[in-house]
């Protein structure tokens, strides 16, 4: 992952808004340090992910068997009805010519789904590397049984329950008592206060995701901005002004109506389709691929208007407040059954598993007298519904085809917008998109719950502590 150091920046449009869109009106933001992957998510990143699920879960009867299928990203989205793309159906995902492209055809929940494996992984080959956990154990794929894989927020929070209840079978000689006078079952486990484990992998927030595409660094000096930005490069041009590589273009987009790549052995940016996540430069903040290739995911939920009057710090929108929730013997109450729905589109979702922490939104008790929320469902907070709707019965303006749980609205009169709360934000052009797309202020739309050949996503993490990794010297 590459460090990116927070500051403020312009979000929106800077140019003509020439889609009349007005759904990215300029506003001022500051945004926090974070991590964010040097690339998109590759075919043989997500092939690992999938390689791991199989092994684990596949042949554990129907119920745990659909947790591979539902990770399983829609090769179908290849298909043209006017078009021959049967080749990229049955090969763009597993063959390995294409492992270094990006990974399309994955849905919102997909991504996150991937971030948050991607999560336990990592942490537990930490407490593996630091002695907590025997050498091994994590890449004993085919002997872990449903229920009994390592699981962060378990471990933090009832570290007793964390492999299935069987973590003495599998501690490393750190987390062995070495005082005499404590009994020899109990176990030192690592608190968040040591701070060995990482933060959630997970999907960039909008603000994040624009502000790391632009890499504004080659327009600072000193406290400000000489000027403004349209590409994630440098220039108002798709083509290199350098002198080894002039006139090459900077990007895989769609130059013209037929046009996916440039004339070949000339001008031609060697890419039909999607291209190698690193065939492209990287931009002043060292990452691949934000203009250009694959729109991404990022986490917002969408809506067309920006509220920084309210929080122009790290702005996001899809905010849930949640508390892990505790039982009637006051422990941490962990999830015993897996649990998995159906999207409107009939894909499969996986919402729990066994081993996980089970988690409740917060209800009056948390939020009574807090001056800075009150309630626990955000994602469609002072976005016109509840408090500029004409009609004080009508308390959701942003109806499409499914409510705010999910469920299938079966009367299309109480459909009223296309956008709805599990509609997520797109961000940057892909290789079927003009360059119009290009600039990271452009935004799109589409539900959670479905997927396209032009969509990937990249994950980011945060950065805890001081803004900057650079000292400041002392007086």
């Amino acid at each position: 992952m590459v460090f990116v150091p927070g500051g403020t920046f312009v979000k929106g449009r800077v140019q003509d808004d020439v889609m009349r869109d007005w759904n990215n009106t300029p506003v001022r933001v500051q945004v926090r340090s974070f991590y964010m992957d040097e690339t998109e998510v590759t075919n043989l990143m997500y092939n690992e992910y999938l390689d791991w699920l199989e092994r684990v879960y596949k042949n554990q009867g129907d119920a745990y068997s659909n947790v591979y299928t539902a990770a399983l990203p829609d090769t179908m989205v290849w298909r043209s009805p006017l078009g021959f793309n049967e080749d990229m159906v049955n090969n763009y995902l597993r063959h390995p010519s294409f492992q270094d492209y990006p990974v399309v055809g994955v849905t919102w929940q997909q991504a996150t789904k991937y971030a948050k494996w991607r999560t336990e992984r990592v942490n537990e080959g930490l407490l593996e590397r630091e002695g907590y956990i025997e050498k091994g154990v994590s890449l004993q794929i085919d002997s872990i049984s449903p229920g009994n894989e390592f699981n962060t927020q378990t471990y933090l929070r009832a570290p007793d329950k964390v492999y299935g209840g069987n973590i003495a079978d599998v501690a490393g000689r750190n987390a062995q008592p070495r005082s005499r006078d404590v009994d020899s079952t109990e176990l030192d486990f690592v608190k968040r206060e040591k701070g060995l484990l990482l933060p959630e992998y997970r999907l960039p927030t909008e603000a994040e995701w624009e502000y790391a595409a632009l890499g504004l660094s080659e327009l600072r000096e000193y406290n400000s901005y000489r000027g403004k930005k349209k590409y994630p490069w440098s220039g108002d041009s798709t083509r290199s002004t350098k002198r080894r590589t002039e006139g090459d273009q900077l990007a895989n987009f769609k130059q013209g109506k037929g046009d996916y790549s440039g004339v070949a052995g000339w001008s031609s940016d060697n890419a039909d389709i999607t291209a190698p996540v690193r065939a492209f430069p990287a931009n002043s903040f060292g990452l691949y691929g934000m203009g250009g290739n694959v729109a991404e995911w990022v986490a917002d939920v969408y809506r067309p208007i920006i509220n920084s009057d309210v929080s122009d710090m790290s702005y996001y929108r899809g905010n849930l407040y949640t508390k892990p929730a505790i039982g009637e013997d006051g422990k941490t109450v962990v999830v015993n059954e897996i649990e998995i729905d159906t999207t409107p589109n009939n894909k499969l979702n996986v919402k729990a598993l066994p081993g996980e922490v089970e988690f409740t939104q917060i209800d009056e008790s948390d939020s009574q007298f807090r001056p800075n929320f009150n309630r626990a469902y955000n994602p469609n907070y002072l976005d016109g519904d509840e408090k500029s709707t004409p009609n004080p019965d009508e308390t959701e303006m942003y109806k499409f085809a499914i409510d705010k749980d999910g469920n299938v609205i079966k009367n299309e009169d109480d459909v009223k917008s296309l956008v709805s709360d599990q509609t997520r934000v797109v961000k940057g052009g892909s290789w079927k998109d003009r360059a119009y797309w290009l600039d990271p202020a452009q935004r799109r739309y589409l539900p959670e719950f479905m997927a396209a050949d032009y969509i990937g996503f990249r994950c980011a993490m945060s950065y805890l502590g001081e803004s900057s990794k650079k000292k400041r010297p002392r007086d």
